[in-house]
């Protein structure tokens, strides 16, 4: 039982809280805009480089060094929606689709040209884990992670529902058009989301990194998992994306415990088909997703 704990339960939360915030912002442009952005995953890995190279330089703590990184992602998110989307917006969705993909191919090679390929560490050393109960086995650094991802979800849902911004983008989420006629000021609206997702998404990136290594592969490795976990949720509904990163994170670290025999029931490498697996059944029998979220 102290094994299951340790090392797929704790482990698992700790995913699927990472999950969670880079599902946020897909759930929030593609009921927002109404495109999937492929791009989104780089994104991620872009925060996490940034925050880096911002910890290199100043040599403070990577969470330190978190909120100056989500800024400088969005910043750059902003610049990539000037350029790349904001041209398209008024095109076909699947024009949009394929820029968005384009753009991910030409940020990780950015991302490669600067930084290299080769895989960086933020330098935090080896932790030592708390001991809890003789047995239990706590990382400090997972314990700041899902702290973190819980206070920036929180702060998601005090945005939705106690701000004139977060209420106008619920709005423009259900009707663009109504939205448009009762005033709300729509590309404001759009670069709110923008913000929010990219700010999400370069966290999500350094939690990401953070626990494990830094690298230019990043954010395309979580791609399949945060889709899956928006799809789950109900797209446009940002709580579902919450809860359906924690199930999809959940489900990987859960699907590798051996509950029949000693051996793995999915080996660890293939853990990411599981996630594709409940991302197929979910769009076959669940389109809407468990928060009945929009059928495009």
């Amino acid at each position: 039982m102290i094994e299951f704990l340790n090392f797929y339960l704790i482990p698992g939360l700790v995913l699927g809280s990472i999950y969670a915030l880079g599902a946020i912002g897909v759930t929030l442009t593609f009921g927002i805009l109404r495109f999937a952005n492929f791009a989104h995953g780089e994104t991620m890995t872009l925060g996490a480089f940034i925050a880096f190279s911002l910890a290199s330089f100043t040599g403070w703590h990577p969470f330190a060094v978190l909120p100056l990184a989500m800024a400088f992602t969005a910043l750059a998110v902003l610049g990539m929606d000037r350029l790349f989307f904001r041209p398209l917006r008024h095109g076909s969705t699947i024009i949009l689709v394929i820029a968005s993909f384009g753009l991910m191919l030409m940020v990780r090679s950015l991302v490669q040209l600067i930084w290299g390929a080769k895989l960086r560490s933020f330098g935090q050393g080896i932790q030592i884990p708390w001991l809890l109960f003789d047995a239990l086995r706590v990382f400090p650094k997972h314990v700041t992670i899902v702290c973190s991802a819980i206070v920036l979800m929180l702060a998601v849902h005090l945005l939705l529902t106690r701000t004139r911004a977060g209420k106008a983008m619920r709005a423009m989420a259900d009707s663009p058009d109504l939205a448009r006629l009762t005033g709300i000021d729509t590309e404001r609206v759009i670069l709110t989301t923008w913000i929010v997702g990219a700010g999400l998404a370069a966290a999500a990136g350094v939690f990401l990194a953070y626990d494990t290594h830094v690298e230019s592969q990043l954010g395309f490795k979580l791609l399949l998992p945060i889709f899956a976990a928006a799809l789950l949720g109900g797209i446009g509904r940002p709580y579902g994306a919450m809860a359906g990163g924690l199930v999809i994170g959940l489900v990987e670290e859960l699907s590798t415990y051996p509950w029949i025999g000693t051996d793995a029931l999915v080996p660890p490498g293939y853990k990411t088909g599981v996630a594709f697996a409940i991302m197929v059944a979910i769009l076959i029998w669940r389109p809407s997703g468990l928060f009945r979220g929009r059928v495009f």
